[in-house]
């Protein structure tokens, strides 16, 4: 009973902290879009986000195992909290450069904080799977991670409509502050009902220790890095500014993409149910990432075609190919999440699962770099065309994934 009611006050904490986080991505890029900002330099600002990923997933992956999860999701919240005061500190007298150098700091501080509350968040899901009656089944460690997973992004669509809001109600100042106080008040929820020593162990002694995993992590972060730069390099920057430009209100871009997300978590929480097999063996996860992988790389390729080609109803073929993009893409993400925990080990999974979202962030970073350079060479379509290579590679990873031992399948299952 303990081991699920951590499990949700994990799930509920990353809930409040992704609505402000889904909310500080639509404030950024909106405001600064309506500014003047170019697409490229829409990119840069969040690139030190992106960036401060890779080198937060990895030392907070290892910080989990020293300290505790508790302690690392306590850290991460507080970071956020730091890095909304002082982007709110924003003068709008300030020079164009100096106001670029400032948002892309207190960005790269909530980059950090991102990914030390992911790190620790989604450590927590294997450590209270393992002490689950019964033990940590594929079964109820695919449906464990795929609600977790899934919920979150549809947090995290409420989001992107939260921000679009906000913006527009309260000015970019009053949401900053706005969000800031809801997090706090999510902070004294962790402090008070987590465990202090929640997932301490025995942490690397080296660095050679610490990079020292399996084929499968290694191979897994190397399709991860492509399947999210695949996903960012059409989403970040591309596919805002493109339906803004068709005409849509900040309001209705920000909605769009909040039920879009939203449909997408969903889709992730129901994966143990759409995928074959629904998880009761590892190889079905393994099936389904080189299947879902390989589909996935279709969609940008004929949204491609249809661009280049066609005549007219773009706006119809990016919306209908996005539907289609979202499903597949919920369905690799959520097979991956799962297929990380079950090659980690039980005793340093956060430093595994720490190292594999530092590959997660590696791929955000190159696409939301590609993302602006592309748009700005040759729109959408060159966008669309970096997504389809980069998810070829993706599923190229997948087909060499090792095979893991079949584990019996428990009542608990059934």
């Amino acid at each position: 009973m303990s081991a699920t009611r951590n499990y949700a006050i994990v799930t509920a904490a990353y809930w409040g902290f992704t609505l402000t986080d889904g909310a500080l991505r639509m404030l950024v890029l909106l405001h600064f879009f309506r500014l003047g900002y170019s697409p490229l330099t829409l990119a840069f600002l969040f690139l030190l986000y992106e960036a401060a990923g890779i080198l937060a997933n990895l030392i907070g992956g290892w910080l989990a195992t020293r300290f505790g999860i508790a302690r690392m999701l306590a850290a991460g919240l507080v970071t956020q909290i730091c890095g909304f005061l002082m982007m709110s500190a924003l003068m709008p007298q300030w020079s164009a450069m100096v106001s670029i150098a400032w948002v892309v700091a207190a960005q790269g501080i909530c980059g950090v904080a991102k990914d030390l509350t992911k790190t620790a968040s989604k450590s927590a899901i294997k450590l209270t799977a393992d002490q689950a009656s019964g033990g940590a089944t594929p079964g109820r460690l695919f449906r464990w991670v795929a609600w977790f997973t899934g919920s979150k992004n549809a947090m995290k669509g409420f989001g992107f409509f939260l921000g679009g809001v906000l913006l527009e109600e309260l000015g970019f100042r009053g949401a900053l502050w706005t969000m800031a106080g809801l997090l706090a008040c999510v902070l004294t929820g962790v402090l008070l009902s987590l465990p202090v020593q929640m997932g301490k162990a025995r942490a690397s002694k080296s660095a050679r220790e610490f990079f020292a995993k399996g084929r499968g992590i290694n191979l897994l972060a190397a399709a991860r890095i492509f399947l999210f730069g695949a996903r960012d390099v059409w989403f970040v920057v591309g596919l805002p500014i493109f339906l803004y430009a068709a005409g849509w209100t900040f309001t209705m871009v920000g909605t769009f993409l909040a039920l879009w997300t939203i449909g997408y978590g969903l889709v992730q929480a129901a994966a143990p149910a759409l995928v074959r097999g629904g998880g009761h063996h590892h190889q079905d996860g393994i099936a389904a990432a080189r299947l879902w992988s390989f589909f996935l790389a279709l969609i940008p390729a004929a949204m491609l075609v249809w661009l280049m080609l066609g005549d007219g109803y773009q706006l119809i073929v990016v919306v209908a190919g996005l539907i289609l993009f979202g499903i597949a893409f919920a369905l690799n993400s959520s097979v991956h999440s799962y297929l990380v925990l079950a090659y980690a080990g039980s005793e340093k999974a956060a430093e595994d699962v720490g190292f594999y979202y530092a590959a997660n962030a590696a791929g955000r970073f190159m696409g939301t770099l590609l993302s602006g350079l592309l748009y700005g060479w040759g729109g959408l379509v060159a966008c669309l065309a970096g997504s389809a290579v980069m998810l070829t590679a993706c599923w190229l990873f997948t087909l060499a994934l090792p095979a893991l031992a079949r584990t019996p399948q428990s009542a608990c299952d059934r």
